[in-house]
């Protein structure tokens, strides 16, 4: 029998889906061209991670060739980005941990694998963290991984949705054991379309929420 919490996030999962619809992101990349893709949108906006990982492909077509490049051949196709001297070698590193672990740069093996398992074994990359490792896996291999942002985190924080003091690491988790897999893509979505238009960090626009009457933060403010 379902729980108390479970039920109340199928209830804030129907109330998004019904006021935002069924959410499609951006086109899907590989999961290599993907993992590449969210190490690039670390701490900047999509427009300029996007911008960086076409001139890194235009650059350097392969990934086998952004392994092999000289470092700071990558570091200046990815300077849209920010933070590139940090990036280019990391992204440089993991395509080489892969290389050595797998024999070649492919992660569809991961498609097959526990999510715990596949999860595991993406994060133990430096610079791949949950959320990365959860993009991955539930945009490019279909695998029922569930990414928390910070959008997710404070909306699901105000909401009441998970315990207040539950780090974004412990939530990924959290969050696959209380959402119905079958509503992960269009959850984790409309959570964060809700905190980019609504529920703001910053004077969140309450009177305009359509979670307002499930709301610990509205009720409490």
């Amino acid at each position: 029998m379902p729980s108390a919490s479970t039920k109340r996030a199928q209830r804030i999962y129907e109330l998004l889906h019904k006021g935002y619809g069924e959410p499609t992101w951006r086109a899907h990349h590989p999961a290599l061209d993907e993992l590449v893709l969210t190490i690039l949108s670390q701490n900047t906006n999509d427009i300029n991670s996007e911008r960086a990982f076409g001139l890194l492909r235009a650059a350097l077509p392969t990934w086998e060739a952004v392994r092999d490049a000289p470092t700071k051949k990558v570091i200046e196709a990815i300077r849209p980005a920010g933070l590139a001297n940090q990036k280019g070698p990391r992204i440089q590193n993991v395509l080489r941990q892969i290389t050595e672990e797998r024999g070649s740069l492919d992660l569809e093996f991961l498609r097959d694998m526990p999510v715990e398992e596949s999860r595991a074994w993406l994060t133990k990359f430096n610079g791949v963290g949950p959320k990365t490792a959860a993009i991955v896996l539930l945009f490019s291999l279909g695998v029922a991984a569930f990414p928390v942002d910070t959008h997710v985190y404070r909306v699901t924080g105000r909401l009441g949705l998970r315990p207040e003091k539950m780090s974004v690491e412990e939530a990924h988790t959290y969050f696959e054991s209380l959402f119905d897999p079958k509503t992960y893509y269009a959850a984790h979505l409309n959570l964060i379309r809700h905190g980019r238009e609504v529920c703001h960090a910053r004077n969140p626009k309450c009177d305009q929420c359509i979670l307002r009457r499930n709301c610990g933060y509205y009720k409490n403010g």
